[in-house]
C-alpha cells in the first residue's frame, strides 16, 4: 500500500508507520525536552476537545463514534467503569459546547464557504524531505490556493503572540514545504466564539524554519542514526 494511503490511517499516522517520519508535534518535545521525544503522553481534556472538533466539521461520520459519556464529572463511579481501558472520555456537556463552537462556524457564510467548498480535500497526509530527514504533515483542508488549519483558542486576540509558543509558525512552515501552497489559520474563541482569519507573515515563516533547523540539530545528535551522543548528556545552556 502506498504510504500516504497509509497516513489517511490515524493508528497508522500517530502510532504506526508514521513514527518513521519528524512532525510538528515533535517540535516542541525537541526544543524544550528532548527526553520526551515520540514518548505517548496519553490524552488530556484539551487534546480530546481539539480532536472532537476536527472530526465534526472534518469527518462527521467519524464524530459519531466518538467515546462521549452523560455524566456529571470523571470521578463518577459510571465514568470509572466506562473508562477501564484508561482512555480519556468526553462528558457530554463538553461536547456540547464543542458543537456549539462547529455551529458558530456553519452560520458564517463566508467560513461555511470556504470549509465545506465540494472542491475541497480533507485530512490529506504528506511527507518530504527538510534539513536531512524525513518529515510528515496531515492537512485539516487543502483548498485551490491554500491549506486551512483548523484552531481553538481561549483568547483568539493573543493568537499571534500565542502562535510562537505553539509552533504555530514551525507548522506553517513545514505544511508550506510539504503541500506547496501557503497555510491560513481559521480560529475559533472558545469562550467568546469570535471567529478569525490568519494569514501566516513571512517572517512567522522564518521563525518556523529556524525551529525546524534547531531541533533537525538535536534530533541528529540524540536519535538519528548517527547519533553522536546519548540523551543523558543532554542540557540547555544559556543567558538570564
Amino acid at each position: 500500500m502506498d504510504i500516504l494511503e497509509q497516513l489517511k490511517d490515524d493508528h497508522e499516522y500517530y502510532n504506526g508507520i508514521g513514527k518513521k517520519y519528524l512532525s510538528n508535534s515533535n517540535i516542541g518535545q525537541l526544543l524544550k525536552h528532548p527526553a520526551l521525544f515520540q514518548k505517548n503522553e496519553g490524552d488530556n481534556k484539551n487534546f480530546l476537545a481539539g480532536r472532537y472538533f476536527h472530526q465534526l466539521i472534518l469527518e462527521p461520520q467519524k464524530a459519531k463514534e466518538f467515546p462521549i459519556i452523560d455524566v456529571s464529572s470523571r470521578t463518577t463511579k459510571a465514568y470509572k467503569e466506562a473508562s477501564i481501558d484508561g482512555n480519556m472520555l468526553l462528558l457530554q456537556r463538553e461536547a456540547n459546547e464543542i458543537k456549539s463552537w462547529v455551529e458558530t462556524i456553519d452560520s458564517n457564510k463566508h467560513f461555511a464557504s470556504l470549509i465545506y467548498d465540494p472542491a475541497n480535500e480533507y485530512e490529506v497526509p504528506a511527507v518530504a524531505e527538510l534539513h536531512g530527514n524525513l518529515w510528515k504533515g496531515k492537512a485539516d483542508i487543502i483548498t485551490k490556493d491554500y491549506v486551512i488549519d483548523l484552531k481553538t483558542s481561549s483568547d483568539s486576540f493573543k493568537f499571534k503572540r500565542n502562535s510562537f509558543y505553539y509552533n504555530y509558525d514551525s507548522q506553517a512552515y513545514i505544511y508550506q514545504q510539504l503541500f506547496g501552497k501557503p497555510v491560513k489559520f481559521l480560529v475559533i474563541d472558545k469562550n467568546y466564539k469570535v471567529l478569525s482569519w490568519w494569514d501566516v507573515s513571512a517572517e512567522a515563516l522564518v521563525n518556523g524554519e529556524e525551529k525546524v533547523k534547531r531541533a533537525t540539530e538535536i534530533y541528529n545528535k540524540y536519535y538519528s542514526d548517527d547519533a553522536t551522543e546519548k540523551i543523558s548528556e543532554f542540557f540547555v545552556e544559556d543567558f538570564i
